[in-house]
């Protein structure tokens, strides 16, 4: 199984990150320990919106959609 995520940072709740993992367990240890750099900054995550897929390749292509730039209104209104 794949993950696309969502996360809210805790400290400052108007940050959000989103990413796809196959473990989302040890994916958000690594947020929360400051292992990624693109969310070390913002830390502590809490996990806002998980969705399952069964393959990875239509877990990736979900969280381009999220993260593109037109498609970033989408996911602010509805997750």
């Amino acid at each position: 199984m794949c993950y696309v995520y969502i996360l809210r940072s805790e400290k400052y709740t108007g940050r959000h990150y989103t990413g796809y993992t196959t473990n989302i367990s040890k994916r958000i240890v690594k947020h929360n320990y400051g292992e990624v750099k693109s969310t070390a900054s913002y830390k502590p995550w809490v996990i806002e919106t998980l969705i399952t897929f069964e393959t990875e390749d239509k877990a990736i292509i979900f969280e381009k959609y999220l993260k593109s730039h037109s498609d970033s209104a989408f996911a602010s209104k509805h997750f």
